[in-house]
């Protein structure tokens, strides 16, 4: 455990990217937001108006999670570090840092609340139906997808690592063949209607319980190709 320890201390010694590129983008994003709805009437009188541009913290640690991986790996490995404990520790940080980033945002959705939607009536950190519940259940939420976010950054970087440009290339054309594939069997059998209907009465903690079993796949699938990796 104290292995892993050094290995995420020894990520953050890159402050701008963990610590000071997810909020300086997102603070960027709400202060555009912020103006431009204050500068703009809403439609409905005290409706609620939504940006959408909160995806931007989420992107940004996918990209941070590819980076950090593929950048500081040869020189943890060139001072001894094994590629599972530097995998693990990579993981530990991203655990942590999705916990606390989590409640981060929590914590700025009721003051969302309590501001009357800091008094344009923007919802920013408010999200219909995945960040719309109780204060906890909204920072589980968040918990797992930035966790996704980091886990499915991770293992482009292991990807990259061990397969170049070329190998990125491909596992990402692999991925949209499979989703393209995906969407083809379900119109091909006419079952568009079943997955409406199935996600239409999703809940959210039935939702937040899906994307952990994907997070944890996304971890499991990066810690079986590390373990390959070749640098």
């Amino acid at each position: 455990m104290s292995a892993w320890i050094s290995v995420a201390r020894y990520q953050l010694t890159d402050r701008l990217g963990f610590v000071t590129m997810p909020w300086l983008i997102l603070t960027l994003d709400f202060l555009i937001v912020l103006v431009l709805f204050t500068a703009t009437p809403a439609a409905g009188h005290g409706q609620p108006r939504y940006s959408g541009a909160l995806a931007s913290i989420y992107l940004v640690l996918l990209v941070l999670g590819a980076t950090g991986f593929a950048q500081k790996l040869p020189f943890a490995l060139a001072l001894g570090v094994s590629r599972r404990t530097f995998y693990l520790g990579t993981a530990l940080l991203a655990v942590a840092i999705a916990a606390v980033y989590g409640m981060a945002l929590t914590v700025l959705q009721l003051i969302e609340l309590a501001t009357g939607g800091w008094g344009v009536n923007m919802h920013f950190f408010r999200v219909p139906y995945l960040l719309a519940g109780p204060w906890y259940l909204s920072w589980l939420t968040s918990f797992v997808g930035l966790t996704l976010m980091l886990a499915w950054g991770m293992w482009f970087g292991i990807v990259y690592r061990r397969w170049s440009r070329a190998g990125l290339l491909g596992f990402i054309t692999v991925q949209a063949v499979a989703l393209a594939a995906v969407l083809l069997i379900i119109s091909a059998a006419d079952a568009w209607a079943g997955v409406a209907r199935f996600f239409t009465t999703l809940t959210i903690e039935g939702l937040t319980g899906l994307l952990a079993v994907l997070t944890v796949a996304l971890l499991g699938a990066g810690y079986a190709t590390v373990r390959r990796l070749t640098v």
